[in-house]
């Protein structure tokens, strides 16, 4: 990734400064949420009010970095957050 043929020449052109900017972002994005999920399901000393809170301070850096977006969290990322508490706590 990176350069990008337009043409068909072999003329490449320089990323877009906010298209890598916005890559970075989701590369964190990936790198922080796999944490959480990490941790979720690892730490064995993890109480359920840790890890709500784990959960609800993801979702604030979440919005942070992408405050329009709440409605994508809300439907790639609550849902797996859930589950692993649901089942790692057995809420319901």
């Amino acid at each position: 990734m990176g350069a990008t043929d337009v043409s068909g020449l072999g003329q490449l052109r320089q990323p877009d400064p906010e298209e890598v900017e916005e890559r970075k972002k989701l590369r964190r994005l990936q790198i922080m949420m796999d944490m959480v999920v990490s941790v979720l399901s690892q730490d064995e000393e993890l109480t359920v009010e840790e890890a709500s809170e784990l959960v609800a301070n993801a979702k604030r850096a979440v919005l942070a970095m992408f405050p329009d977006k709440e409605l994508a969290y809300n439907l790639l990322y609550r849902p797996r957050l859930q589950r692993i508490l649901n089942e790692r706590f057995h809420l319901q």
